[in-house]
């Protein structure tokens, strides 16, 4: 039996009983739990922060957010933590799964609003059911057959005999023949890893549509052996011309059998683990958002690494790494995105970090040049209710102007957008696209 427990972002997670669970606090089984405690230590030795433990019965997520099963059998599934304590769960849903098709360019055949109001599942039914839309695709496409050599010993003689290896055949032996032949098979890299992620959706799924859509793909598909090494077979994974058809599939396979994930739970385990930092998944959320929007004259380029913030001994100490710079005719402006939710309080600074100022004056002096008239930087915040129009300008002299914006999230993709202030350098020279 599954347990779904839903949470948002820095949610406290217990195995007392909770009377009133909300999406910041919920009880777990204690098995999950211990599975918990354990993955945590696993993040922690590769640098990576999951949670904190807070006593023998607590413990606080961190700034992940995505699914977890544990072995138990309980899912978890971490929510952005824009969504109100109260809110229901599944506008929420809906702009992680737009985030993070933009972070990681998956290709997407939903059928349109009414098919994404209709789908209220976790997130790990959602990826199985776009890998299943995805095969269903591929199949209606056709899939690739190929020549297989099969080298074999018969009683008869079949294609092209082995003429070396029969002339040393032993006498008892003589009357089998060693052949080799082509057979026409469905046996390949990218069939096998398909099998294997239909079996690992058809295994796991806990929704009855994916659970039918699976059975009934792997009667299909009953031919192909699955894969014995994941890793080899998506190395030969081929691209080119006649295999251009496959490449809306391969993205979700590898996220169904562990194979692209900024992080995955690996081991003996094999539940669908899908975690992503809040805050480079937003970053690429407003990469992919502005390159939809921004005309073709101007360029984006994301995480640029031409800049230090001093030298030391004829090199550069401490590289400076914006999340994007915005060149057009001529000019430069430098974003940074930030998953943080501001208040309307001037008196407690708008909830800004001194900190993101500081980074913002290191990059305008170092990316931006002096000879530039007007130097315009800008810090990116997710909108909310009470964060929706820029803050006035802050001024850091010599020219160089920081600007607050909200980035508009929407309700459905096309609807996100970044509001820029019209006396803003950068919203009257770069216009953009009207949204669809």
């Amino acid at each position: 039996m599954t347990e779904l427990v839903v949470v948002r972002e820095y949610a406290k997670l217990t195995t007392c009983p909770v009377l009133q669970p909300t999406l910041d606090r919920a009880s777990v089984s204690k098995s999950a739990f211990e599975y918990l405690c354990r993955l945590a230590g696993q993040f922690r030795a590769d640098g990576a922060q999951l949670l904190e433990i807070e006593g023998s019965q607590w413990l606080r997520l961190d700034n992940f957010v995505g699914i977890l099963e544990t072995p138990c059998g309980t899912t978890i599934e971490i929510l952005p933590k824009h969504v109100e304590a109260g809110a229901s769960p599944e506008a929420a849903r809906a702009l992680m799964t737009r985030m993070i098709q933009a972070a990681l360019d998956l290709p997407t055949r939903q059928v349109g609003p009414a098919d994404l109001a209709l789908f209220n599942a976790p997130l790990s039914e959602w990826v199985r059911r776009q890998f299943l839309t995805a095969l269903e695709h591929l199949l209606k496409r056709g899939m690739k057959f190929d020549y297989l050599r099969i080298e074999d010993e018969q009683r008869h003689l079949r294609g092209q005999l082995d003429v070396i290896r029969q002339l040393r055949q032993p006498p008892h032996r003589a009357h089998y023949f060693h052949t080799r032949h082509d057979v026409f098979s469905l046996d390949s890299p990218e069939n096998r890893l398909i099998r294997s992620a239909l079996l690992r959706v058809a295994q796991s799924t806990q929704d009855p549509l994916n659970w039918r859509v699976s059975h009934e793909l792997l009667q299909v598909l009953a031919e192909v052996p699955p894969s014995r090494d994941l890793i080899s077979d998506f190395k030969a994974w081929r691209g080119g011309r006649l295999m251009a058809h496959y490449g809306h599939i391969l993205p979700w396979c590898q996220l169904v059998l562990g194979q692209q994930m900024p992080l995955a739970v690996q081991g003996t385990w094999h539940g669908m683990s899908l975690l992503f930092p809040m805050e480079k998944l937003f970053e690429r959320f407003v990469e992919a958002t502005l390159l939809r929007q921004l005309p073709n004259t101007a360029s984006l380029k994301r995480q640029s690494r031409e800049a230090h913030l001093c030298n030391h001994d004829g090199r550069g100490f401490f590289q400076l790494r914006p999340d994007l710079v915005l060149e057009y005719a001529g000019q430069r402006v430098v974003l940074d995105a930030k998953w943080k939710r501001l208040t309307a309080s001037r008196d407690h600074r708008y909830g800004i970090s001194q900190s993101d100022f500081y980074q913002l004056f290191a990059y305008g002096h170092k990316y931006i040049d002096a000879g530039q008239q007007l130097k315009e930087l800008v810090l990116i915040y997710p909108g909310t209710a009470a964060f929706n129009a820029p803050l006035l300008p802050f001024s850091f002299g010599g020219g160089m102007t920081l600007w607050v914006v909200p980035f508009e999230l929407g309700d459905r993709t096309g609807d996100e957008r970044l509001i820029l202030p019209t006396e803003m350098t950068m919203a009257q020279a770069v216009k953009f696209d009207p949204l669809p």
